[in-house]
């Protein structure tokens, strides 16, 4: 019963949302509401104090065992531990000044940091994969310099480039965009299926 209950209760909601979409009816638009807008911020509550407890769990290991890189994990506990005290101290939330403190002095300076590291990845990444070695990398490198001519202009050649780059956004481009959206959604149904029709277990864990 410990793994037929999951599977049941999720066949039942994952059916249920499906025919909710064709029952249009005021008590099957509440169970949505109920299920689908009420019950997911109560489900992220649990799941984000599991994760705060399972930092913590982790980070104290790495600092009692001393492995690679432990000082990043005091670091990191430290850090939990002032914007948790910060937000106990003062109840408005983000608005709180030593919340918006830390976000504007602390947060914001390291994400920038990140973002401008990751310009260079970007640009070494680039220059691997536009190597002219075969017919699909030539068309690539090609398509690539023309669309980022439209961001810099080169006088008289403006107005081609500019609509050669618009038709490669807005035909080639976005064929390959929606076939990957048509397959990603495809692959959603069937995991949804596999999961619904209990075929698929492995959200159960191992026990």
């Amino acid at each position: 019963m410990k793994r037929q209950l999951p599977i049941i209760i999720i066949f039942i909601l994952g059916v249920f949302m499906v025919f909710q979409y064709h029952i249009p009816h005021e008590t099957s638009e509440f169970f949505y509401e109920f299920i689908a807008l009420d019950w997911p911020p109560i489900i992220g509550m649990f799941a984000l104090t599991l994760g705060i407890i399972s930092l913590v769990r982790v980070s104290i290991t790495r600092v009692r065992q001393r492995q690679d890189n432990w000082q990043y994990s005091i670091v990191t506990l430290v850090a939990l531990t002032t914007i948790m005290a910060a937000g106990f101290i003062d109840t408005r939330g983000a608005d709180a000044p030593p919340v918006r403190w830390m976000f504007d002095n602390m947060i914001i300076p390291v994400s920038s940091t990140m973002f401008s590291l990751l310009a260079f990845f970007i640009a070494s990444a680039a220059y691997r994969a536009f190597r002219a070695r075969s017919v699909l990398a030539t068309i690539l490198l090609v398509s690539a310099v023309i669309v980022m001519l439209r961001f810099f202009p080169l006088g008289p050649l403006t107005d081609p480039e500019s609509e050669l780059s618009r038709w490669i956004l807005t035909v080639p481009n976005l064929a390959a965009k929606r076939a990957i959206i048509i397959g990603v959604g495809l692959g959603i149904v069937s995991t949804a299926l596999k999961v619904v029709l209990g075929i698929e277990r492995s959200f159960l864990g191992r026990d």
